[in-house]
């Protein structure tokens, strides 16, 4: 008989962690992917949310009726959307234009307050900063409203490590000799890496960061996958290190989620595609026999009018199937 739950956040965590067969990778290396997405809001961003939740309530910050406000690109907005739900709390959520369609109609679905920041022609502007001033802006103007601040709170951490990290190394009995994870708020490099040093592991911990995001030195660039990557430094970030940076460009992300696909038969989002492609471009350095851990932290059905679109990765990443296909035939030898 299954477990019984009692109530739809009770089942976050345990995801599986899979064996990736048909990758091409040098003979004897072993790949395997942390699926996120069989989280129930579909991403690592309920670990994420449970755990800020949680340290809310124990430090008095939440109480019955309290309304809250938080800035995502996505995936937390829909975790804290249904602790909020069945937490009783009132719920706002600060997003910018690109966010999925389909993430804003689970939003909605979950009876989330949104609220969508303008888009700026200037080349400058940025939608995080927008979307945390707009946090901001909310937080005087609605009595008693608190936030959950994803990017500095450092409950993020714990979720991460007593929860994803912990669960690769009792999935996989020992410590990986690579660990490839996406970065926006840092919170799973974060975490992952302090169950890491608990452990005393000699794992390497590659952070997949975007092309354009300031994270770890970046320069600023025009960004159009949402999900990873940031255009202001979070404040988590000053907390952890990871021992080698991968960016990657957006059309890589896109052919890395494609590729994932039409190899694995696993569909993931524009972060995971990244993390895949960074893997692809680094397998030449991967010793005999080395284990290498991927985090795919979402699914890729909000992803099915973007990235997996040709017409809109045409459009704003002005890259055809034709580039995409070479792409993708690099990587297959």
């Amino acid at each position: 008989m299954a477990d019984l739950a009692e109530n739809i956040s009770a089942t976050i965590g345990h995801t599986p962690l899979v064996k990736l067969q048909r990758i091409p990778l040098a003979h004897g290396v072993s790949l395997y992917a942390k699926l996120e997405y069989f989280n129930p809001g579909g991403s690592a961003k309920d670990r994420t949310a449970a755990a800020l939740i949680k340290n809310a309530q124990e430090n008095g910050i939440l109480h019955p009726g309290t309304p809250i406000v938080e800035s995502s690109s996505g995936n937390l907005g829909i975790a804290l959307a249904r602790e909020a739900l069945l937490g009783g709390w009132e719920f706002h959520c600060v997003v910018d234009d690109r966010i999925n369609t389909t993430t804003l109609k689970y939003l909605s679905a979950l009876g989330a307050h949104i609220h969508q920041v303008a888009t700026q022609p200037d080349p400058e502007f940025d939608r995080l900063a927008a979307r945390r001033a707009k946090v901001a802006e909310l937080l005087a103007a609605i009595p008693g409203a608190v936030t959950m601040d994803q990017y500095g709170n450092q409950a993020a951490f714990e979720a991460h490590a007593s929860g994803t990290m912990s669960e690769i190394l009792s999935s996989l009995g020992t410590t990986p000799d690579a660990l490839y994870v996406a970065i926006s708020t840092t919170g799973t490099l974060g975490g992952c890496r302090r169950r890491l040093e608990q452990a005393q592991a000699k794992t390497k911990v590659v952070a997949v960061d975007a092309e354009g995001s300031v994270l770890y030195g970046g320069c600023r660039g025009q960004r159009h996958l949402p999900g990873f990557g940031a255009g202001v430094t979070p404040e988590l970030s000053r907390f952890v290190t990871p021992d080698t940076l991968q960016r990657i460009p957006d059309i890589y992300s896109v052919a890395g989620a494609r590729f994932l696909a039409r190899k694995e038969g696993i569909v993931v989002g524009a972060s995971a595609g990244a993390v895949t492609a960074a893997i692809l471009e680094d397998r030449s350095h991967f010793q005999e026999q080395e284990q290498v851990v991927a985090i795919f932290h979402d699914g890729g059905t909000p992803y099915m009018d973007t990235i997996f679109d040709d017409a809109w990765v045409e459009h704003h990443l002005g890259a055809s199937v034709e580039d995409l296909e070479k792409l993708m035939e690099k990587w297959e030898h």
